[in-house]
Parts: C-alpha cells; sequence; structure tokens
C-alpha cells in the first residue's frame, strides 16, 4: 500500500509530521508492548504470523466440504463477524459471482443473514434458498446478539426440515467462543464441527482468523495469498518510523487533519466492487475511535457513480472533512471503448482507449478539483486487487486504526457505546429482567 499526502499539503506539511513523530512512535510503543488501552485485545497484530496450523487446515478442509455439499452458503453475523468475508467475496470474485450458473462457478453462492431484523429479508432469503442444498456458517462470540440468533433459528429449522437433524448437523458450522456462552454450548450438544474466535481478538479485527477465513475460502478465494500479504504486511508496518511508514503516516495525517477541524473522512474508491471493503472499513474506524465525545466520522462514496450525487457536496460543501481515496492501480480487467458509426454520443475520441484509461482519468479529474475546491485529500494506492493485497490492506487499516485510536487519546478496541440501543430495545420488547425500564421507556415515547 503507497500512500501520498502531497494532495493535501496545504493541511498537512513536513513540519506537521515530523511534530508528530514522537507521539507516533509512543503509540507503536504502547501498541507493541502492550501497554495501551484495550491491550487484551491486540492478538490481530501478529496474528499472520501465528495462525494456528492446524485450527487453518480444518478451516480449509470445511471450505472445501461446504462447496462439494452446497449450491449456497449462509453466513450468518453482523458487523465483524460478516463485513471482512463480505469485503473479500465482493471485492475478489466476479462482480455477479452470486447471479452466476453452479457450472460456471467453481463455489457456492455466499449469501448472508443476521446483519439486519428485516422480515422482508429473512423471508425472501428463505424462498430463494428453497429446494437449493445449502448450509449456514454462524458466528457469534456469545450466541445471543439478537440479530444473528433469530436468523439462526430460521435456518436451524430449515436445515432440520430439509435433512432431518443427522444430516443438518454436518451442514451447520459454528465459529464462537473456545469455551463459553449459548452458542459454544448449543455446538457442543448438537455436535456441530466449530472454530474458535481468539479471546484477544475483537469481531472487527477478526477477518484474518475463521471468523473471515472460513466463507472467504468457501467462496474459493485464495486464503493462503491472503495471509501472505498480511504477512508481508506485519513487517512492511512494523517499522517505528513516520518517515519509512506508510501505515504510520495515513494515521498521523488524518489527527493532523482532525486537529484543523476535518472531522469527517471519506473514503472514496474508484471500483465498485469495494463498496463493502469501504463498509468494513467503516466499522473499524466508526466502532474504535468514535467515543469519549471524539473521534473522526468515516463515511464512503464509489466514484464515479457518486460523483452524480455526494460529489456536489464534497466539492461545494461544508470544509469539515477530508477525503482518502483508495485507488486500484492494476485493476483485474478491462475491456476498449468500441467504435460507433455517427458519433452521436461525441465520444468518438474515446474509441480504443481501455475504460481503466478512462476511469483513472476521472480518478486524477476528480483528485485535483476536490483539491481545488478545499478537500484535503489523501492517497493509499493498491497495487493489485486480488488477494495478497486484500490482505496486506486489511492489516495496513488495522494497525493505522490502532495508532490513530491512541493519538486520539481513546481506547481503539472497545465499543461501550454500542450496547446502549440493546437495552432500549430489550426493555422495549419485554425481556425477563427489563420490565421495568421498558415501562419508563414507553412513558417517554408517548411523551415524544
Amino acid at each position: 500500500m503507497y500512500f501520498s499526502c502531497k494532495y493535501a499539503k496545504s493541511y498537512v506539511t513536513q513540519k506537521e509530521m515530523e511534530g508528530l513523530a514522537a507521539q507516533v512512535s509512543a503509540a507503536h510503543t504502547l501498541l507493541h508492548e502492550r501497554k495501551g488501552q484495550g491491550n487484551d485485545y491486540t492478538g490481530w497484530l501478529d496474528l499472520p504470523e501465528k495462525i494456528d496450523v492446524e485450527a487453518y487446515a480444518r478451516v480449509k478442509a470445511a471450505a472445501a466440504r461446504i462447496a462439494q455439499q452446497s449450491e449456497v452458503l449462509i453466513v450468518i453475523g453482523i458487523g465483524g463477524s460478516y463485513l471482512g468475508a463480505k469485503a473479500a467475496v465482493e471485492m475478489l470474485t466476479s462482480p455477479f459471482f452470486n447471479y452466476l450458473p453452479k457450472e460456471k462457478r467453481s463455489a457456492p453462492q455466499i449469501l448472508f443473514a443476521g446483519h439486519n431484523i428485516s422480515g422482508t429479508y429473512l423471508d425472501a432469503l428463505m424462498d430463494f434458498v428453497g429446494d437449493k442444498d445449502f448450509s449456514v456458517n454462524v458466528i457469534s462470540k456469545s450466541g445471543t446478539t439478537t440479530e444473528p440468533a433469530i436468523a439462526f433459528r430460521f435456518f436451524k429449522l430449515l436445515l432440520e426440515k430439509k435433512y432431518g437433524k443427522a444430516e443438518a448437523k454436518n451442514r451447520i458450522y459454528v465459529t464462537t467462543d473456545k469455551s463459553r456462552g449459548a452458542l459454544f454450548a448449543l455446538a457442543k450438544e448438537e455436535g456441530y464441527e466449530r472454530f474458535v474466535i481468539p479471546d484477544d481478538v475483537g469481531g472487527r479485527y477478526s477477518v484474518l482468523t475463521p471468523v473471515g477465513l472460513l466463507p472467504i475460502a468457501a467462496a474459493g478465494i485464495d486464503t493462503d495469498a491472503m495471509l501472505s500479504g498480511a504477512r508481508d504486511a506485519m513487517g512492511a508496518y512494523g517499522i517505528d518510523s513516520i518517515e519509512k511508514n506508510d501505515c504510520y503516516a495515513y494515521a498521523a495525517a488524518r489527527n493532523i487533519l482532525y486537529r484543523k477541524g476535518k472531522t469527517t473522512e471519506v473514503l472514496a474508491n474508484y471500483e465498485g466492487s469495494l463498496h463493502y471493503f469501504a463498509e468494513w472499513w467503516k466499522q473499524l474506524y466508526g466502532e474504535s475511535e468514535g467515543k469519549d465525545g471524539k473521534g473522526i466520522f468515516p463515511a464512503a462514496v464509489d466514484f464515479s457513480t457518486d460523483l452524480h450525487s455526494m460529489g456536489q457536496y464534497l466539492q461545494d460543501g461544508m470544509r469539515n472533512l477530508f477525503e482518502t481515496v483508495l485507488h486500484v492501480q492494476n485493476p483485474p480487467a478491462d475491456v476498449a471503448v468500441p467504435a460507433m458509426v455517427g458519433n452521436v454520443d461525441g465520444l468518438s475520441f474515446l474509441e480504443g482507449k481501455t475504460v481503466n484509461h478512462v476511469n483513472r482519468q476521472a480518478f486524477l479529474g476528480t483528485l485535483m478539483a476536490h483539491t481545488d475546491g478545499g478537500v484535503p485529500c489523501l492517497l493509499l494506492e493498491m497495487e493489485a486487487q486480488d488477494a495478497y493485497n486484500f490482505g496486506k490492506a486489511v492489516y495496513f487499516f488495522e494497525k493505522a486504526c490502532g495508532i490513530s485510536g491512541y493519538l486520539l487519546g481513546v481506547n481503539p478496541f472497545d465499543q461501550p457505546g454500542v450496547e446502549a440501543y440493546k437495552k432500549n430495545m430489550f426493555a422495549l420488547l419485554g425481556k425477563p429482567g427489563y420490565e421495568a425500564e421498558g415501562e419508563k421507556l414507553l412513558r417517554r415515547l408517548g411523551e415524544i
């Protein structure tokens, strides 16, 4: 991953970067010596080199078995339990992967559930599965998170009805805590194959654990290459130097901008297949930094699509934001603009040029326009859109997030605010033990 802040040089100077070097070095020490806030959840830091070989072999064997026995894999999870896998599948397979007939796919369709509370979605997904052979990978540390727990009830019953209880258990793969929790207990009782979410890795940092590896491998993606990219990233981004470490330079630049009132970061991409990578990034940074009244608000746009909607705001709106462009240097495919008789659309000057060439000029033109419009632009360039660079990018952003959180003065590895909506929801639903609080909330709602 190559980083440059030359398009933000009016806002991020070399002197300012040098001035922040000592704080970045201190954050590096806190992170690597496990002395900072949330240090119990820094297992992701050396995970690529310490991966459990036996567990990883079981992941690949299970993925092969799923591909052999099923047309569809339903991945049940929310937040970090699904976004990493969704990002990889969208970024590293055909944009029409799930629409291809099975003879043109080397892997099952990968579909997701448990990431919302929509009866419409669940009903449509169960109807879609219909008479297809399918398996389920349910991912939850506790097994009691509302959204995935509801979805798992439906698909567990659907499997048992379709195949019988004995065969259904061979199609249910559980990723959960190693020794406790409702889902662990159920999996042990029913005999489901279990994979472990490490105790020292939080959900949003779990892409390179079985949480992400099983569904990603089931999609036919080269997880060996992905882990190789992450291992190389460990070396490249483990250097305690803001000058030699692009990961640390990115963390520093965004914090310099934040301290100047640029409180929103917009991650922009020029490949639609990076949409869910940006969604994963949004959770990683939003959940890690948004606390104690602090934090850079993470937003994302897909260009050039969103240039016809959000482009106006980015060009001329409030100047409380900065833009980070995630650009792929070598996209996986390309086509040339064909000739057309009559030049009806006025685009004959593009004939013979590749679409990626046109896209690159849109990228450069937009970068200059937004810079001229007063938007500081940071540039991150990914060499290729493949499994190796996916693994490298995941580690890059995880490491930058940890450093950035410490620069902000927050714990980047907890998420206390996430519990607030759950408490209110349980009270309104009448969960045992929440009745009194539920009555209070109903009175408050009536008064609004």
